[in-house]
């Protein structure tokens, strides 16, 4: 079997592998994902957009993709699309409309019910299978849908049990440099105030070497997320996949972000959640309660992250947490794999 595969983000590649580890050796991928799970047609690691503004400068280069993933669809089994979707529900009209027949999966599905929510149509009108991964998500769409499990659960299975002051402090700033460039400054404040704390900055293996964090003379560099997080006391993190995983760890953390000044706009004009971590947004949903603070543009500063660290209380964050776990009840990769390969 032959699957195109479009996982243009480096979670979906995480996802992606714990995936692969469930499917037959025989099983081949093409498209864009991490050259690591297989031969892309490209490498999602050369791909670094952020927000509206910088994607729209990208748009030929992101045309020209797609019509590559076009050509290549037509010697594949089946079409897996990960998050994404600003790039993969436009390549998803366009496959439907050259090959009818061809499966076209969704897994990671984009979180319409909270931005755009005209794009659900569009989802259900050219995908043929929706893999959800938030418990409450079929609730917007056809029997299509199906509540498929969370993949971090796969991903990680080893949580936090000692809640005693560790003295390590992690700070994950993103992936992208955009948000890089904007958090640093702000997280050596942060460290600065903390000397006696050991300061770990997380850099992915893909970004080792960068200059991108200017000096980093006040930081331990470590690129094991998981390991780290299971370790520290609290973690500042920059709004994204990484606060959702500390959430499942149990590790407290304060999430922090800070965005071009017209994407900021957009976004808060386009939303229809109040919170922005996905922890929080499960949680409330589920009961009205949520796990951690979100502070974003003018509220990033020093004073404020180091405010909310030392306010915050471990023991229940500890117990949140471990509801949040429940209430997802289990991993996907398993049940994605047999999905793909029915």
């Amino acid at each position: 079997m032959k699957i195109l595969v479009s996982a243009l983000e480096a979670s979906s590649n995480l996802h992606l592998g714990e995936l692969k580890k469930h499917l037959d050796p025989s099983v081949e991928f093409t498209g864009i994902f991490d050259a690591k799970h297989g031969m892309p047609i490209f490498d999602n690691n050369s791909l670094a957009v952020m927000g509206f503004v910088d994607a729209i400068k990208k748009v030929p280069f992101f045309l020209g993709l797609q019509k590559k993933l076009l050509e290549a669809a037509k010697d594949v089994d089946k079409v897996l699309l990960m998050d994404s979707s600003g790039f993969n529900l436009p390549l998803a009209k366009k496959l439907k409309k050259r090959y009818p027949e061809l499966e076209i999966i969704y897994y990671i599905m984009p979180q319409a019910w909270a931005w755009r929510r005209y794009r659900m149509k569009a989802i259900e009108k050219y995908c043929d299978r929706l893999c959800s991964i938030l418990p409450f998500e079929c609730g917007y769409y056809s029997d299509k849908c199906s509540y498929v499990g969370h993949p971090i659960l796969d991903e990680i299975t080893e949580f936090k049990s000692d809640y005693e002051s560790s003295g390590t402090v992690v700070f994950m700033p993103g992936s992208r440099r955009r948000e890089i460039e904007n958090l640093m400054p702000v997280f050596k404040q942060v460290r600065q105030q903390l000397p006696e704390k050991r300061a770990v900055l997380v850099v992915p293996e893909f970004l080792q070497g960068s200059d991108i964090y200017g000096d980093t003379s006040g930081f331990e560099i470590c690129s094991d997320a998981h390991g780290v997080l299971r370790e520290a006391e609290h973690a500042f993190i920059c709004s994204g996949t990484a606060t959702f995983e500390a959430a499942i760890i149990g590790t407290p953390f304060t999430l922090a972000y800070i965005i071009n000044k017209l994407d900021y706009k957009i976004a808060r004009t386009l939303a229809h959640i109040e919170y922005a971590g996905l922890a929080n947004i499960l949680l409330n949903r589920f009961d009205g309660t949520i796990l951690h603070s979100e502070f974003f543009q003018e509220e990033v500063t020093a004073k404020n992250l180091l405010a909310d660290y030392r306010q915050t209380r471990k023991q229940k964050f500890a117990a949140q947490s471990e509801k949040l776990r429940n209430y997802l009840g289990h991993g996907s990769s398993e049940t994605v794999a047999r999905l793909v390969t029915q």
